[in-house]
């Protein structure tokens, strides 16, 4: 967790500026621990959008950052500035977790964080992004990717998407979870979800999922099956599915699986249940089927991530 620094200079996004500062920079009542040490630095005052804007430090502060956060770039048919990209290079290489939101990829890219790595940016941009550095696999399709200590997002809500990542990633889902609330947002979107989602808020009245997912949600100690969810709908499997894809940008039985994901790191993190009934809670079946999917999703075991945000 540590230091949090925002990367500004002349020309930057202040949407994606301002997302930023009020995830990293506001700690929910609920954290039992230390928050973020948020520090804005460029090499001088800035215009951002309409607002000017004074740095706490300048560009070299960013070697000594735990997370550098880059914003999005204005206009991407210019250069980012040198000093910006040396700066960026260099904190990477100092050991700090770099993430770009929306076009603050065209930085990473500029400093060479994402040779060789899989990156994504606006939609409107990844095409502009591939072409000038070929060396990037740029993934138009997905809200963001995680490289581990090189992060970058699409646009603007995928901005907070990746935000709150971060913070899932250093505090866990409950502590997400009251962020996500307090902001009066979703508090996870899968980083692989599509980017062009038709309608991501059904309509209570008219859409044939608004009852579906919170009765699914209620239900995921049982072991539900696409049948089921069609059923409940009042829905072919095939036109379910469809729905699924238009609604929430992925498939039933991959959003499920999602939900139970979800739902067995808020158990782990904040019971003392084993992890045969975490996995009989959450609609798994067993410790094993738990085991197999949650290291799949989250990277590691559920022993080891109860563990880690124990001692947090």
């Amino acid at each position: 967790m540590g230091t949090v620094a925002l990367a500004v200079t002349e020309g930057m996004l202040h949407f994606e500026l301002a997302v930023a500062y009020e995830v990293f920079g506001s700690a929910p009542d609920a954290v039992p621990g230390p928050w973020y040490d948020v520090e804005v630095c460029g090499s001088a005052a800035v215009r951002v959008g309409r607002f000017l804007l004074e740095p706490d430090h300048g560009l070299d502060r960013l070697a000594k950052a735990d997370t550098v956060i880059v914003p999005g770039w204005a206009d991407v048919a210019v250069a980012p500035p040198g000093d910006l990209v040396d700066a960026v290079r260099a904190a990477h290489e100092a050991g700090a977790r770099v993430a770009s939101l929306c076009t603050g990829a065209f930085v990473l890219a500029a400093a060479g964080l994402l040779d060789g790595r899989r990156a994504t940016t606006h939609w409107a941009h990844t095409d502009v992004l591939a072409a000038r550095h070929p060396r990037v696999e740029v993934d138009p399709d997905v809200l963001y990717v995680d490289n581990g200590s090189v992060l970058t997002s699409a646009g603007k809500a995928a901005a907070l998407d990746l935000c709150l990542h971060l913070v899932r990633r250093d505090h866990g889902s409950a502590v997400t979870n009251t962020v996500a609330r307090r902001l009066v947002v979703p508090p996870h979107r899968a980083g692989g979800q599509a980017q062009f989602v038709t309608a991501p808020v059904p309509d209570r009245y008219t859409h044939p999922l608004a009852d579906l997912l919170p009765w699914a949600v209620e239900r995921l100690d049982r072991p539900l099956t696409v049948a089921d969810l069609a059923r409940q709908a009042g829905l072919s499997s095939r036109h379910l599915a469809r729905h699924f894809r238009t609604v929430t940008g992925t498939s039933p039985l991959q959003w499920l699986l999602t939900q139970r994901i979800h739902r067995a790191q808020e158990l782990l993190e904040t019971t003392d249940d084993s992890v045969e009934s975490i996995a009989s809670a959450t609609g798994m079946g067993t410790a094993t089927t738990l085991r197999r999917h949650f290291g799949r999703a989250v990277g590691v075991p559920p022993d080891t991530y109860r563990r880690t945000f124990r001692e947090r």
